[in-house]
C-alpha cells in the first residue's frame, strides 16, 4: 500500500519527505486515512536516538486520528467513513497473562510500537506523520464525532498515559493529588484528576502557567522553585503524577507524600534519576511508573472524554514546520500539544 510521510533519516538531520509502502490490509485490518497526528515528546527522543536503538528511516507519530477508507472482510467494529484512531500499540501476542487481562502494553512477548519497532514478522513499523496507516481492528479505536478531531489526537498517548495511572491508583474524591509539570502530559493529568473529583495541586517551574493551571482545574498551584511553597505540602499528598521528561529531583516530591503515598513516573527523561533510600522508607513511600493503558481502557478513556467534553489543548502545525515544533516542545513552549494537520502533506 503506497504511503507518503515525513521521516528522520538519522539522529541529527531534520525530518524530510519520505515515500514508503505499508503492508496490504488483511481480513482483520482497518485502513485509516490520517487527518491529524499529535507530536509527542517521545517522537523527538526517538527521532534523535536519545533513548538508543532507533531504527532509520523513522516515520514518528502515535497520536493518530482520521477516517476509515477500507476494512477487511472479518472487521466488525468499523465501516468506511467512520472516525477512528490508532495509538501507541499495533501488535501484541494476545496469548500471555497480561494480554488476556487487557494490559496489552505489558505483553510478555513485547508490545510492538506504532513506529520505530519491528513486528513479530520482522517488518519495520512506520507511524502517523503520514497520509495513511493500516492496523488490526483490535488496535484501532472508535472516535466520537462530538469532539474536535484534532484535539482528540493527543488523547491516544498523552491522554491514556495519564488516565491509566490515575484510575489504577484510585484517584478521586477525598484524595489530594499532585501533578508535576504542566505540558503535554501534565495538562491532561490535571484535567483528568480534577474531573475525577480529587483535590489537585499543580507543580510547575513557571509562574506564567499559574492562571492556566487554575483554569484547567487546579485547586492550588505551587511554584517548585519556592521552597516555602513546597514545604507547605510536606507529607500531605496521597498520589503524585510526575509528567516531566527532563532531569529533576524526585526526592523533593517523595517528601511531599503522606503515609503509603505513591509517586508515579510517566515522563521519560533520557538519563537516570537518583533516589535516596530514606525518601522511600520514610512514611513507606512507593516509587512507581506507568505506560499507556490497554485497548479496552483506552476506548473507555475516549468514551469518558466524549461524555465529559475533555480534549487536549493544542496548537495546529504543519509537516513543513516540524523543526520549529520540535524545538518548541523541547523548550516547553507549546500550550500544550502540537498536532500536525496532515492536509499539509499535500502542499
Amino acid at each position: 500500500m503506497k504511503s507518503h510521510g515525513y521521516a528522520a533519516q538519522d539522529a541529527t538531520s531534520p525530518l524530510v519527505p519520505f515515500d514508503f509502502e505499508r503492508r496490504e490490509p488483511g481480513p482483520k485490518d482497518v485502513v485509516v486515512e490520517i487527518d491529524f497526528c499529535g507530536i509527542c515528546h517521545s517522537d523527538i527522543h526517538q527521532a534523535r536516538n536519545e533513548w538508543g536503538g532507533s531504527i532509520y528511516p523513522m516515520v514518528p507519530g502515535h497520536e493518530i486520528v482520521g477516517h476509515v477508507t477500507a476494512v477487511g472482510a472479518e472487521v466488525t467494529k468499523f465501516k468506511v467513513g467512520d472516525l477512528a484512531g490508532v495509538g501507541v500499540t499495533v501488535e501484541t501476542c494476545m496469548a500471555c497473562e497480561n494480554c488476556k487481562a487487557g494490559a496489552e502494553p505489558y505483553c510478555t512477548k513485547g508490545m510492538v510500537g506504532t513506529y520505530n519497532a519491528r513486528t513479530y514478522d520482522g517488518e519495520t513499523t512506520f507511524g502517523g506523520y503520514a497520509n495513511n496507516i493500516v492496523a488490526p481492528e483490535h488496535y484501532v479505536y472508535s472516535i466520537s464525532p462530538k469532539l474536535d478531531l484534532a484535539a482528540v489526537a493527543p488523547l491516544l498517548c498523552a491522554g491514556i498515559t495519564t488516565y491509566s495511572p490515575l484510575r489504577h491508583w484510585g484517584v478521586g474524591p477525598g484524595k489530594k493529588v499532585g501533578v508535576v509539570g504542566l505540558g503535554g502530559l501534565g495538562h491532561m493529568g490535571l484535567k483528568f484528576a480534577h474531573s475525577f473529583g480529587a483535590h489537585v495541586v499543580q507543580f510547575t517551574t513557571s509562574e506564567s502557567k499559574i492562571a492556566d493551571a487554575k483554569k484547567l482545574g487546579a485547586d492550588e498551584v505551587v511554584i517548585t522553585k519556592n521552597a516555602d511553597e513546597m514545604a507547605k505540602h510536606a507529607g500531605s499528598l496521597d498520589f503524585i503524577l510526575d509528567c516531566v521528561s527532563a532531569p529533576h529531583d524526585l526526592n523533593v516530591y517523595l517528601s511531599l507524600l503522606r503515609l503509603n503515598g505513591t509517586l508515579c513516573l510517566v515522563g521519560l527523561p533520557e538519563v537516570p534519576l537518583p533516589v535516596t533510600p530514606f525518601a522511600l522508607v520514610t512514611n513507606r513511600h512507593s516509587l512507581s511508573g506507568s505506560m499507556i493503558g490497554g485497548m479496552k481502557e483506552t476506548q473507555e478513556m475516549l468514551d469518558y472524554c466524549a461524555e465529559k467534553n475533555i480534549v487536549s489543548d493544542i496548537e495546529l502545525t504543519t509537516v513543513q514546520k516540524l523543526p520549529e515544533a520540535y524545538e518548541r516542545v523541547v523548550k516547553a513552549d507549546v500550550k500544550y500539544r502540537f498536532v500536525i494537520d496532515m492536509k499539509s502533506l499535500k502542499s
